[in-house]
């Protein structure tokens, strides 16, 4: 039972995690410059998570279906991700070879990455949707939430080891227009999560 729980939780972590989403293009961003500012992303992503998780297991999570918060969150997640994708494509032509100089803005990109999820209307209803399925299929809650949490974790810190490891097969100009990909990404994620309230 708790095997077969902490399977089920990880296949719904990567389920989660895997698909091209606003925090992936981030950290994948990111990672072509710092490696260490790509996890930070991913960890405040992660954060971001266990704090919608804690509330449902507190049972503070019935103020989340207020359609004014949800509305108020939709907007400020929008704002925040055309935000970003302006930060990145105003950096598109930075050097990815270029070796930063002391350390990255760790923390800055943890409150990204925390920001970003947490404002994010789709985290609300994957938490929901989690929840319901483990109490639907009688799962052992804590295996299934280790095994989810594993899974993000292995995510965020090799998906951003590969992309940072293969730096090198990057061409500036192939880097730029990396960039300028993820911007449009974002905007369009922005436009569709206004697109959908």
């Amino acid at each position: 039972m708790i095997l077969a729980s902490f399977a089920e939780g990880f296949l719904l972590g990567l389920g989660a995690a895997v698909p091209l989403g606003p925090i992936n293009v981030l950290i994948m961003s990111n990672a072509l410059r710092h490696y260490g500012s790509a996890v930070a992303l991913g960890a405040g992503a992660m954060s971001a998570d266990i704090t919608y998780l804690l509330l449902i297991l507190l049972g503070l999570f019935h103020f989340m279906e207020n359609p004014t918060l949800k509305l108020v969150m939709a907007l400020a997640g929008s704002a925040f991700l055309l935000y970003l994708a302006w930060l990145i494509f105003k950096g598109r032509h930075e050097p990815i070879r270029l070796e930063q100089v002391g350390n990255p803005p760790l923390l800055k990109n943890w409150l990204k990455g925390y920001t970003l999820t947490l404002l994010n209307p789709y985290t609300v209803v994957f938490w929901l949707s989690v929840s319901a399925y483990i109490a639907t299929k009688q799962l052992d809650p804590a295996a299934t939430v280790l095994g989810l949490l594993s899974a993000i974790v292995l995510w965020i810190t090799l998906m951003p080891l590969i992309i940072h490891k293969t730096k090198h097969l990057f061409s500036q100009r192939i880097a730029t227009l990396f960039s300028i990909a993820s911007a449009a990404i974002l905007a369009f994620f922005a436009i569709g999560m206004l697109a959908n309230l």
